[in-house]
């Protein structure tokens, strides 16, 4: 049976947008569920944070079964697609090919265009006013913000994850050199020490 991995949820930062981090344990899968609409464009980024090579099996089907995305061993990706049919769309992410790796799996999945900041911003024929301007600009560098905040989190994540990998393998390296500098320091001495041990003539015969 397919154990349901552990999920972190993020936050909703944008309008019809989900980010998520769950862990993947080897040999196992995962898979999301969303039901959209047709013709409804909607993006999935994914990245993997921790883990093995940081790679990961994905693939997305459409509510017919049929597959419409498929990638092997991918550190991360961006798939946007527009929807064809109505229905329960699934995004599966494997690592079965791993018998070892525990994985970190972080994805953003965007659905549907965010809406205008201003009601009636699509349908106006008239220049927008200074306020409405400062607005839509504040609104946009936010976006902006956001996105660099989520990548720089993924990034520091990751790099931590390394770091603490790297440190782990430097401890056991100078704990393994530190019994091989004792092993040879006892051995030098004991090899020294029988050159200058004096031996002792053996008994002779039998007297009469």
């Amino acid at each position: 049976m397919r154990g349901w991995a552990l999920a972190l949820l993020l936050g909703a930062l944008r309008a019809g947008g989900t980010e998520l981090t769950f862990e993947l344990p080897d040999s196992d899968k995962q898979c999301f569920h969303q039901e959209m609409e047709r013709g409804l464009k909607f993006t999935l980024d994914y990245q993997v944070i921790t883990g093995g090579h940081y790679d990961v099996d994905c693939y997305v089907e459409d509510p017919n079964g049929r597959t419409i995305y498929r990638e092997t061993k991918k550190q991360y990706d961006s798939f946007p697609h527009h929807t064809e049919v109505k229905g329960i769309y699934t995004f599966c992410f494997s690592n079965e090919f791993s018998t070892f790796s525990h994985k970190t799996v972080y994805f953003n999945l965007q659905v549907g265009d965010e809406p205008p900041i201003l009601p009636d911003m699509s349908s106006r024929v008239t220049a927008l006013t200074q306020m409405e301007s400062a607005c839509v600009t504040i609104h946009e560098a936010l976006n902006a913000v956001i996105d660099s905040q989520t990548h720089y989190r993924l990034r520091e994540a990751q790099d931590r994850s390394r770091a603490e990998d790297l440190n782990g393998r430097v401890s056991y390296w100078s704990v393994g050199e530190t019994i091989i500098l004792f092993v040879v320091s006892i051995g030098q001495v004991m090899l020294l020490k029988s050159f200058f041990t004096e031996k002792r003539p053996g008994s002779g015969g039998a007297g009469t």
